[in-house]
């Protein structure tokens, strides 16, 4: 299993909905540090489960999340959105 998905897609994915996934290949937020997109490479609904099949397979350096509603982290809007929004032009 190697699917590129971005965090808000992992939480809204009714596929990984309460599992812990694990991510490779990740891009992080330069703020928060948390990934915000990465390759799924496996999940599972128990985290040593999902631990022990990631040092089995040599993937020691993978992102290991808990994936539910709540989005953590989300992309950052444009300037031009924000100042937008302020002025009270966003729909």
């Amino acid at each position: 299993m190697t699917t590129r998905m971005t965090w808000p897609e992992l939480c809204h994915s009714e596929q990984f909905k309460g599992l812990w996934v694990a991510l490779d290949n990740c891009r992080y937020d330069q703020t928060t540090r948390q990934p915000v997109e990465g390759d799924v490479v496996d999940a599972d609904s128990e985290l040593s489960e999902l631990c022990a099949r990631m040092r089995e397979k040599g993937r020691g350096s993978c992102a290991i999340l808990f994936c539910d509603d709540e989005v953590l982290v989300e992309s950052r809007r444009t300037r031009s959105s924000a100042v937008a929004e302020r002025r009270g032009l966003s729909g």
